[in-house]
């Protein structure tokens, strides 16, 4: 049975929420402020969290941002406002998905089946046994995946560990945005190509000397990125 957290100081959201998720066989905590979602998550491992953006105590980009710290486990933010940027601020906390307020409800229990799903096909990658690749300073070890650059270990999410393997080991192909969103998101992903763009600064931002000018993770202009080798 997988469990969810459930985030939002609306009750009546809540009580919603957790009727609708618990009908499809869901265990569900629910949680009314920041302080308490992070609490929760510390105490118990979740397979998806729906966060609400505006939260007492700790917004829920502040929530995301410290949960990210401990854990994976798949977010999906819950905005009431159909704003770009807050989507984009979203991703830029470590968040999987969004959906917007008001919502359908059977559309945000499809989104959580999406991202659960997403992250069980991910542990079974993580469990086959794969060779470690090196490449000058970075080396990667798909089994246990973990990012290593001149000995040091580089904390880096889900995605952007699957985004830096796909490019180290296929050296100098260049990917479109559209292709990353289906390779490493798949091709049920909502999202947009936006979410390529903030994943790869954030991965530049951890991996470069200079992230303005990177090294390793490059652009071909109107076209998609590249790992650049050689």
């Amino acid at each position: 049975m997988a469990r969810i957290s459930v985030v939002d100081d609306e009750k009546i959201i809540v009580k919603g929420l957790k009727f609708s998720l618990e009908q499809d066989g869901y265990e569900v905590d629910c949680a009314y402020d920041g302080e308490e979602a992070i609490a929760f998550a510390k105490q118990k491992e979740y397979d998806a969290m729906l966060l609400d953006v505006m939260l007492p105590k700790y917004n829920g980009y502040e929530v995301c941002n410290m949960v990210r710290e401990f854990s994976q486990v798949p977010i999906l933010m819950l905005t009431a406002k159909n704003d770009d940027m807050d989507k984009i601020m979203g991703f830029e906390y470590g968040a999987d998905d969004y959906i917007t307020k008001p919502f359908n409800i059977l559309e945000v229990k499809a989104r959580v089946r999406a991202i659960i799903r997403r992250a069980k096909n991910s542990d079974k990658t993580e469990s086959k046994v794969v060779p470690e690749g090196t490449t000058e300073g970075i080396v990667i070890d798909s089994e246990s995946r973990t990012v290593k650059i001149d000995g040091v270990e580089i904390n880096l999410t889900a995605r952007e560990f699957d985004i830096l393997e796909l490019m180290v080991n296929n050296p100098n192909k260049v990917y479109s945005r559209e292709n990353l969103l289906q390779i490493v998101w798949g091709y049920d992903y909502p999202g947009d190509v936006r979410t390529v763009d903030v994943h790869v600064r954030r991965l530049r931002e951890k991996i470069e000397p200079n992230p303005g000018e990177p090294k390793y993770v490059q652009t071909k202009w109107g076209i998609g990125y590249f790992y650049k080798q050689g």
